[in-house]
């Protein structure tokens, strides 16, 4: 039987959250735990500031599990995988695809279970605590963890399977699967923490996106996209439309007509069908 899907805070709280979330994501070395935990608190009114701090007391926790400096980087990923997927049951399922909580941190955090890119959230944050040379690798389809500050002596691992380490030939068939295509050095570089908390949020949109009833997860989804200071500009659409879908027919249509106008520099007839879209949304006052 499911568990019922988190709900949001109130309004003033989730107000707050995101002028936080926003500045966490502009400062100038951004935190990637801090991030997915007000991520976590926007989506699930449950997570107070108690919870908060709960999760990174239990991230400091596990790293002070780790024994003090095993070795190279092979050594670092093999301790990991003792700790956090032998001792602790962390990994992943494809049963967990289809829960909202296997992208929210401190779900992942009590339950053990997640995506591919929060179980890997948890093996980045309790290694960088520990003092691991650690960083997210984002493969096409399923991210996973590289240990070691050098191209040579990179070693890959796989959070969603307990933490396994990786051959060469282990992360060429993990691409193929996903995409059809080779593995390049281009998907081994190092993934910027703003990166993967789009990455994060793209994942809950395409969550919400196939439950139509969920279209208040698909808003906030959006909305904290768009506070990161790269996104496409394509989301103030995704947002409009949104807005008019859930009766916001005021707001929904003005983001069409601003939207309109930003497109109308690159696409006329584009823009013309925008706006036809927000004429639409206002006829539906009447």
């Amino acid at each position: 039987m499911c568990s019922p899907v988190p709900r949001p805070p109130s309004p003033e709280r989730s107000a707050g959250l995101r002028r936080r979330f926003a500045a966490q994501a502009r400062s100038e070395r951004p935190d990637l735990a801090a991030l997915c935990l007000l991520l976590g608190a926007v989506a699930d009114g449950s997570l107070d500031e108690a919870g908060i701090d709960a999760a990174q007391s239990e991230l400091d926790r596990l790293a002070g599990q780790l024994p003090f400096r095993p070795g190279g980087p092979h050594a670092w990923a093999v301790a990991l995988a003792g700790l956090l997927g032998e001792g602790y049951g962390f990994r992943g399922a494809a049963a967990d695809y289809r829960r909202l909580e296997s992208s929210l941190l401190h779900q992942v955090l009590v339950r053990r279970r997640g995506l591919p890119i929060l179980l890997s959230v948890v093996w980045l944050e309790v290694a960088r605590r520990a003092g691991a040379p650690v960083h997210g690798v984002a493969l096409p389809g399923h991210f996973v963890v590289g240990f070691g500050s050098t191209a040579q002596e990179r070693v890959l691992a796989d959070p969603f399977d307990g933490g396994r380490v990786l051959s060469g030939t282990d992360a060429e068939l993990l691409v193929a699967g996903a995409t059809g295509a080779p593995l390049r050095a281009s998907m081994l570089v190092p993934a910027d923490p703003l990166d993967v908390v789009l990455r994060m949020l793209n994942n809950i949109r395409a969550w919400a996106a196939a439950r139509p009833e969920r279209s208040d997860v698909s808003l906030w989804a959006v909305e904290l996209s768009l506070l990161l200071p790269a996104h496409s500009a394509r989301l103030r659409y995704e947002r409009a439309r949104l807005l008019v879908q859930r009766g916001d027919f005021v707001d929904g249509a003005a983001e069409l007509e601003a939207y309109a106008e930003i497109v109308g520099a690159v696409d006329a007839a584009a823009a013309e069908r925008v706006r036809g879209e927000a004429l639409a949304a206002r006829a539906l006052l009447n």
